[in-house]
């Protein structure tokens, strides 16, 4: 077993059905989702933060995956939504959300994108003074409907360093020295004010990198609240809960994290007397990370005196992480798996650029894209012939949200795979007549 819902036997299975029926039947590349997946990661999160506090919110952290089936799935589980743009707001309204169950978070937000958020009536979180200034300006806010202000707690942590979002380099938030002052306009303003947030980046696994920012956070709302009017309905703590991509890598272990947390928010809520507010986490990566693989097709093998290559159908255009991030992602030839390596994330890397006894070569995983940088993987244990089917793992979050029609090549299509083996297009694969789709001739 790779995961819970890949199995390998003489072929890939996703949820009991062969990667070569569905990229026979849809085509490649292909992104393939497991709908079960998605509903079990939300359930486990949910579960164990609310075994330890009762009021606990899940804020889905949509920019790692807006496919509108993947939003009902999580609507139906009755999670909220971060949203980070209108365009997030639309999709989230779309998919059957309603204003209050989303938090919209921008940064260098415009008077336009403002005025889309106050018209759709969702909870508008603040990240700089001046957008406050501006929020009051352009009027029209609900005040049933409280804001929230993010602050930068200057701590910060993430899997690389475009990912991480607090502390001295972010451009995210107010800086935790004005975020009394913040609040103080807001009440000025007449504003109604209910929580206060923050993130401090993404593709953490270590429980002990939240801890100190869950700390000061909790302070930072002590300080909010004994110095003004504030009484806070929700603290967000954020999120960047990461999931295990490389061989080795441990999970987050959730339990602990959900004990940890909870242990310093209940804690600090007494110290500050803060109440009982709501305690709202914004996972994304963790809930939709491993519930997707892209199926691509092996187009062409070859090599020069110094590397070996096997060509495939998906780029950087189909997944970004690896060339943005230098992500790691584990590879499988589905069409002719090693069941003996599969349940180690399958392909490790072999920094030596050498050989094992668990695979014929060592090898760089190609795309079609004109461009050197257009490399899924590098120096992996991979062995495949043309025409093989391989299964790029964990790719749910932002891998076809940062897709691109680069090379003027079509995005790819989506499936959904149910627990009970049924299957069914969630987007269709683009024609080269939809590549000009908005242009003006």
């Amino acid at each position: 077993m790779v995961r819970g819902h890949l199995n390998v036997d003489e072929s890939l299975l996703i949820e009991g059905v062969e990667a070569e029926e569905l990229a026979d039947e849809y085509g490649t590349p292909l992104y393939v989702t497991s709908s079960d997946r998605i509903r079990r990661n939300y359930r486990s999160i949910y579960e164990s933060l609310s075994e330890h506090y009762e009021k606990v919110k899940i804020h889905y952290a949509c920019k790692a995956n807006t496919n509108l089936s993947v939003l009902k799935i999580l609507e139906e589980e009755g999670s909220c939504i971060d949203a980070v743009s209108p365009g997030e707001i639309h999709s989230a309204l779309r998919a059957g959300f309603s204003p209050e169950r989303i938090l919209y978070t921008g940064t260098s937000v415009s008077d336009e994108e403002l005025e889309y958020a106050i018209k759709k009536n969702v909870i508008i979180n603040i990240d700089s003074i001046n957008t406050l200034s501006r929020l009051y300006q352009l009027g029209g806010y609900d005040l049933d409907k409280g804001i929230s202000i993010r602050v930068n707690p200057g701590i910060g942590a993430g899997h690389h360093d475009h990912c991480i979002t607090g502390g001295r380099e972010s451009k995210f938030g107010v800086w935790e020295d004005y975020i009394v002052e913040a609040y103080k306009k807001a009440l000025d303003f007449a504003l109604p004010v209910s929580g206060i947030h923050m993130h401090i980046g993404s593709g953490i696994l270590e429980v002990e990198k939240f801890l100190p920012a869950v700390e000061r956070l909790m302070d930072i709302a002590g300080k909010v609240s004994n110095n003004t009017e504030v009484d806070f309905e929700f603290i967000d703590i954020g999120g960047g809960l990461g999931i295990p991509y490389e061989p080795g890598e441990e999970p987050l272990d959730i339990d602990e994290f959900s004990k940890e947390v909870t242990d310093i928010f209940k804690r600090k809520c007494a110290e500050h007397e803060l109440g009982e507010p709501h305690l709202i986490l914004e996972p994304g990566r963790s809930i939709v990370g491993d519930s997707s693989v892209v199926l691509t097709r092996v187009n062409d093998k070859k090599q020069n005196p110094y590397r070996k290559f096997i060509g495939v159908d998906a780029g950087f255009h189909t997944l970004l992480r690896p060339a943005m991030y230098g992500s790691y992602h584990g590879i499988i030839n589905a069409s002719d798996p090693d069941p003996e390596n599969a349940g180690n994330f399958v392909n490790v890397k072999d920094p030596s650029g050498g050989t094992s006894e668990n695979a014929d070569e060592s090898v760089d995983i190609a795309g079609p894209l004109c461009e050197s940088g257009d490399l899924i993987a590098e120096n992996r244990q991979v062995a495949a012939e043309e025409g093989d089917l391989l299964a790029v793992l964990d790719v749910g979050a932002y891998g076809f949200s940062m897709t691109s029609r680069y090379n003027s090549r079509p995005l790819p299509a989506e499936v959904i795979v149910d627990s009970d083996g049924s299957h069914r297009l969630i987007r269709e694969r683009e024609s080269f007549d939809d590549l000009f789709e908005k242009q003006v001739e």
